[in-house]
């Protein structure tokens, strides 16, 4: 087992998934819950953005090879959208784009239950994360490396889970700078990790050694 990878991976997809960023939207779409609904609300969530990954994992790249995309040509549109990703954390574009998906929810389920849309999808399994699945799950072949990749990805939702129910607490201990701070940080190392994807499918066709 590859602790780098596992690291590398765990770290790619927290910055994707983002469940610190996801937070205060959490809160928001669960205003004045009971206790018990948010939990019901947040492993709702998770184990929808968490089933949509697993399915892009293990048929995503047969996907990609039925329509003749070849997995370096993906890691480098991968690795840019990732970029384009870490720009929106830098310049805070994708938390309001993450608002204005909550409000739209508002308007489309009069149940006012998140968990499936916006929280499940996209928020959770969005475009950068179904990306991130399927090229790390194209760096290591096989059903063995598959499941790796899931174990990976289970991590990061149960974490999500954790913050999700500790919203409260940590809504106060971090403020809406803490979590400001935090985001770009995150945005940071992903614009770092999009860049060495983007490299990695260079090498993958020759031009770069």
């Amino acid at each position: 087992m590859d602790t780098a990878f596992l690291i590398t991976s765990f770290a790619t997809l927290f910055v994707i998934i983002d469940p610190i960023g996801l937070l205060p939207i959490f809160i928001a779409l669960t205003p004045g819950m009971p206790a018990a609904q948010r939990r019901s609300v947040a492993i709702r969530a998770c184990a929808v953005g968490f089933g949509v990954l697993a399915l892009f994992a293990f048929f995503g790249e047969a996907v990609l090879g039925f329509i003749g995309i070849s997995m370096p040509a993906f890691r480098i549109a991968g690795g840019a959208l990732l970029f384009l990703t870490a720009l929106d954390m830098l310049f805070e574009r994708r938390t309001k784009r993450r608002e204005d998906q909550a409000h739209e929810s508002e308007e489309y389920d009069s149940s006012n239950d998140p968990s499936v849309f916006p929280m499940g999808i996209p928020l959770i399994a969005g475009p950068g994360s179904i990306a991130t699945v399927i090229l790390l799950s194209g760096q290591t072949p096989g059903i063995q490396g598959t499941f790796l990749v899931l174990g990976v990805a289970l991590a990061v939702i149960i974490s999500a889970i954790l913050l999700f129910l500790a919203g409260g607490i940590l809504e106060r201990a971090l403020g809406k700078v803490g979590i400001n701070v935090v985001t770009r940080l995150l945005g940071m190392l992903l614009a770092a990790l999009s860049i060495q994807f983007i490299l990695d499918g260079l090498k993958a066709f020759g031009f770069a050694s």
